[in-house]
């Protein structure tokens, strides 16, 4: 797995940079006592431009230390989010959940040469450990963040950006809010500022196969899913609340036990 072969090489880089110190001190030492080198060494010293590789390559290996930091944290983002072992209920913390997701998105939340990057605003609250299927959760907060860039791109071509237009915010943005709703129960909001639901469509939202993506783009199946994982797995509440021109925002309640129930409201989309 790519975490095992990322662990040698991120452990090794310190012990590179303390070698390649020692080396360089080393070869301070001798240009001090031997300021005159023989013409040969220095020759072989101009060929291999020994002033620029000893100035260049604390540099180089910290550039390395930033990309193995980086890799090691995507390494982890991927396997928190996976859980692959941990397929029974668990307590988690939903925000490393949420967290991990978005690390592994971050491709798509950056900023491209046709629009700029989608910002994302975060707003937890105190949350206590969730009793879940933590694997499972995180794919739901991953198909909803991925409809919530797809609604976002859909219109960011068309959408004049940096200024408020029709409600919208100066910028494309997803908000994450969480909420302890009481000792039993936890909230989670993830809406966009994208164009907007229509009424007919959400209706039919959680209904398996029912896409309105060009065909290859989308099977249907991310939002029934994750209904079903949200309802019968964890017997909470999924719903949607949206309007033409005014964002989607997806609302997740799930209680803090799985032995902890409640009736449901019976809608799921608003």
């Amino acid at each position: 797995m790519l975490l095992f072969s990322a662990s040698p090489i991120y452990g090794n880089l310190s012990h590179a940079n303390n070698y390649a110190q020692d080396l360089l001190r080393l070869l301070k030492r001798y240009q001090e006592h031997y300021p005159n080198p023989d013409p040969e060494l220095q020759a072989e010293a101009e060929e291999i431009d020994l002033e620029f590789l000893v100035e260049d390559m604390p540099r180089l290996l910290a550039s390395m230390k930033v990309g193995a930091d980086r890799i090691k944290s995507i390494v982890s983002s991927l396997r928190n989010f996976s859980r692959m072992d941990e397929s029974e209920v668990k307590a988690v913390n939903i925000h490393e959940g949420i967290d991990s997701t978005l690390m592994i998105l971050q491709n798509r939340l950056k900023a491209k040469p046709d629009h700029p990057e989608i910002q994302i605003i975060k707003e937890y609250g105190d949350l206590p450990l969730v009793e879940c299927y933590a694997g499972q959760m995180n794919q739901v907060f991953m198909n909803i963040l991925t409809n919530a860039l797809d609604a976002i791109e859909e219109v960011i071509a068309d959408r004049q950006w940096g200024t408020t237009q029709g409600g919208y915010c100066e910028l494309p943005t997803i908000t994450i809010r969480t909420q302890a709703i009481d000792k039993d129960w936890v909230k989670i909001k993830i809406a966009d500022n994208g164009p907007g639901i229509p009424i007919e469509v959400q209706k039919q939202l959680f209904e398996p196969f029912f896409t309105t993506k060009p065909i290859g783009k989308g099977t249907g199946l991310g939002l029934s899913i994750s209904y079903d994982i949200v309802t019968e797995k964890h017997g909470g509440e999924l719903q949607c609340f949206s309007s033409p021109g005014n964002g989607t925002e997806f609302v997740i309640e799930i209680p803090v036990s799985l032995g902890q129930k409640r009736i449901s409201s019976g809608s799921h989309c608003g």
